[in-house]
C-alpha cells in the first residue's frame, strides 16, 4: 500500500465516527461486567446519539453541498455539524441518566460532551484535529477502564495524527493540540465521574 493509501486508511478506520461506535461498547462491556444485553443496550444508545445520528447529519449536509465532505475539512463549516453532534450526544446522555445506565457509561458520555465542547471552542478560532482528539481520548479512556497495557494503542493515535498531516487536512500543531485535548479533557472528566 502506498503512503497516501496508508494515510487514507488510518483516517477512515480511526475516524471519530468509527471510534465512537466502538468505544461505548468497550466501556459498557467493562461497566456491566460483560453482561452482553446490558453492554449492547448502553453501548448502542451512546453510539447512536454520539456517532450514528451526527454522522447522518454530516453526510446529508455534504451531499447537499453545505460542506466539503464527511470530514468537514473547512474550519468555517465545522460549527453546525459539531453543535448538532453535541446536542445529539446531550440527548443520549439524558436517556442514559433517566434509564439508569452504569456510572462509567454516563462518565464516558459526559467526557465526550466535554471534549466536543472544548473542540468547538477551539474550532471557532483555529482548526484542531478531531481525529486526533477522539483517538487519543479514546485510548486514555480505555486505559482507565482496562489498565495501562491499553496505552499500546497510542501507536494507532500516532498513525492517525500522521495520516491527517500527510493528507494535508491538518498541520503538526493541529494534531498535537487534538492529541492532547482529548485525553486531558475527556480523560480527566472520566476519572472524576466513573
Amino acid at each position: 500500500m502506498t503512503r497516501l493509501g496508508l494515510a487514507k486508511a488510518a483516517t477512515e478506520v480511526f475516524s471519530p465516527a468509527v471510534v465512537v461506535l466502538v468505544l461505548p461498547l468497550a466501556v459498557a462491556w467493562k461497566a456491566t461486567d460483560g453482561h452482553l444485553g446490558q453492554t449492547l443496550l448502553w453501548g448502542v444508545v451512546v453510539a447512536l446519539f454520539s456517532s450514528v445520528l451526527p454522522m447522518l447529519f454530516i453526510v446529508r449536509g455534504a451531499r447537499q453541498g453545505r460542506w466539503d465532505g464527511h470530514h468537514v475539512r473547512d474550519r468555517e463549516h465545522r460549527f453546525l455539524p459539531l453543535a448538532v453532534g453535541l446536542a445529539s450526544t446531550g440527548v443520549g446522555l439524558a436517556i442514559l441518566v433517566i434509564g439508569g445506565a452504569p456510572r462509567a457509561v454516563i462518565g464516558l458520555t459526559v467526557a465526550m460532551v466535554a471534549t466536543l465542547a472544548a473542540c468547538i471552542a477551539v474550532t471557532t478560532r483555529w482548526k484542531v484535529s478531531l481525529h486526533a482528539a477522539v483517538a487519543a481520548g479514546a485510548v486514555v479512556m480505555i486505559a482507565l477502564m482496562y489498565g495501562p497495557w491499553m496505552l499500546l494503542l497510542l501507536a494507532a493515535v500516532a498513525w492517525v495524527c500522521w495520516s491527517r498531516v500527510v493528507l494535508g487536512d491538518h498541520t503538526v500543531p493541529q494534531v498535537i493540540v487534538g492529541a492532547l485535548l482529548g485525553p486531558l479533557v475527556g480523560g480527566a472528566v472520566l476519572l472524576l465521574i466513573r
